[in-house]
């Protein structure tokens, strides 16, 4: 097995360091081919072997009272973690947000609707989903 600090994002940055210093020295390489000189570092045949062999990462979920940004219906907005509850389904939570400022829920100009505390499901990638568990970008968090 592989050593347990080792993720795909690690390795991922290790690749980005790699092509700055190389592009220091005036050799450009692709981002493909430095995920393949990183996997050839670490004894492994080319990056799909060294991912095979990864542990899955653990999604890592904001928590209650974390200071929050995303988007929510296209408009930018900044706020706190409410509440969390897990879901029946895998990689899904239930949030409640509280935005900073409220957020104009309406697409009309003829009136507005103001909400600023909502409540949605969220996939491990921290963008919300419908009760299927489908992608419906409502609301997409920051990392």
């Amino acid at each position: 097995m592989i050593n347990q600090d080792l993720t795909a994002s690690n390795l991922k940055q290790q690749a980005t360091r790699l092509r700055k210093f190389l592009a220091t020295k005036n050799i450009e390489i692709g981002h493909s081919l430095a995920l393949e000189a990183i996997a050839n570092q670490h004894g492994y045949r080319d990056w799909n072997v060294l991912c095979s062999k990864l542990e899955p990462e653990e999604p890592t979920w904001p928590e209650i009272g974390k200071r929050v940004s995303g988007t929510y219906l296209g408009h930018a907005f900044t706020g706190i973690v409410h509440s969390v509850h897990v879901s029946k389904q895998p990689n899904i939570r239930r949030y409640t947000f509280l935005f900073d400022k409220p957020v104009d829920v309406v697409k009309s100009d003829k009136f507005t609707n103001l909400r600023r505390r909502i409540s949605l499901d969220l996939n491990a990638d921290l963008i919300s989903v419908n009760t299927k568990g489908v992608i419906d970008n409502l609301l997409i968090l920051d990392r």
